[in-house]
């Protein structure tokens, strides 16, 4: 597992995860509480079907960061990456702008062959944590079909990996939905593992389309709120902008304020303590009038010790 930074006894934490910012929320998690103790419900509104295989995004990227074996270079994908298969499909001209490497493409075939097989996402996410052996729990936020999906300023609808890769998120949009979620039901331990959590911490990941698709799952969004309390939040907006994606743009088109003022009226209802960057400290006041205890420390997880550090922050503030 790497650095070990103090553990600590902090009871059942439960994160609510999507993408890099969680990812590296939880590695900084492990280092100070044994890892048994971590639960991560994360989202696949992201997740698509390319070349007839099942991609998770989020799920395999917290998995690798987990393991030590992303792509420090992308941020996705594994570390020393080959690129054979891309580059076989590029010859035959097909569809080559979701990049899947080599070694990649082993966990999206084996997740695609277990659900032909009818095992359900949360199952198979458990294989494969367990093969890199994790320690941590990671389950998906439902096995049932769930899409984020992205309106653009000519009215049109895409999927959110066409908005985010296929157009790098570089295009306005106007609307953001989560198809599916109506019918969809938390996947099995969700609802469990927030009622249990001594902690509930929502990471800093987008809070439209990662945490957005998590609270659009019947249940979850009042099962968080039921456990205010326990609930701190870490903002992934520092100085009014997102150290990495399109969370500030897509605040500021869908009507929010960007700023961790914005962030604190979105999880005012949900959380009782919203962590926010030393850069924001004058913004504290102004959190606090939007219903949430603003609590000041450096949030960027430049190193594995300074997410350890922001981990035990975390921990800590409601304590």
């Amino acid at each position: 597992m790497g650095l070990t930074v103090g553990l600590t006894s902090a009871g059942v934490i439960t994160v609510l995860a999507g993408g890099v910012g969680a990812a590296r929320m939880l590695a900084g998690l492990r280092l100070v509480v044994e890892p048994p103790a971590i639960t991560a419900i994360v989202n696949v509104g992201d997740d698509t079907t390319l070349h007839g295989l099942h991609i998770s995004p989020d799920l395999d990227t917290c998995t690798y960061t987990l393991a030590g074996a992303i792509n420090p270079e992308t941020g996705w994908g594994l570390v020393g990456e080959t690129w054979n298969a891309m580059a076989a499909l590029e010859r035959y001209g097909g569809l080559t702008w979701f990049r899947l490497g080599d070694k990649d493409l082993a966990t999206h075939l084996y997740r695609t062959h277990r659900l032909g097989e009818g095992a359900p996402l949360s199952q198979i996410t458990a294989e494969i944590t367990a093969a890199w052996d994790l320690g941590v729990r990671l389950i998906p936020a439902t096995d049932d079909r769930l899409s984020t999906t992205v309106t653009l300023t000519d009215g049109s609808t895409i999927s959110f990996q066409d908005y985010f890769v296929r157009l790098q998120h570089g295009v306005p949009i106007t609307g953001v939905a989560f198809d599916g979620a109506a019918d969809a039901r938390p996947a099995p331990g969700v609802l469990e593992a927030l009622a249990e959590a001594e902690t509930i911490v929502i990471a800093p990941s987008n809070p439209i389309v990662s945490i957005g698709p998590l609270l659009a799952v019947p249940g979850l969004r009042e099962a968080i709120a039921a456990r205010r309390a326990r609930t701190v939040a870490v903002s992934p907006i520092i100085g009014g902008a997102a150290l990495k994606g399109p969370a500030d743009r897509m605040l500021r088109e869908l009507g929010h304020d960007v700023s961790v003022v914005g962030v604190a009226k979105l999880y005012a209802p949900l959380a009782a303590a919203l962590v926010i960057d030393e850069v924001d400290a004058g913004l504290a006041d102004e959190v606090a009038a939007a219903g949430i205890r603003p609590v000041v420390a450096p949030t960027v997880m430049s190193t594995p010790e300074r997410a350890a550090a922001l981990g035990r922050t975390v921990l800590e503030c409601l304590s």
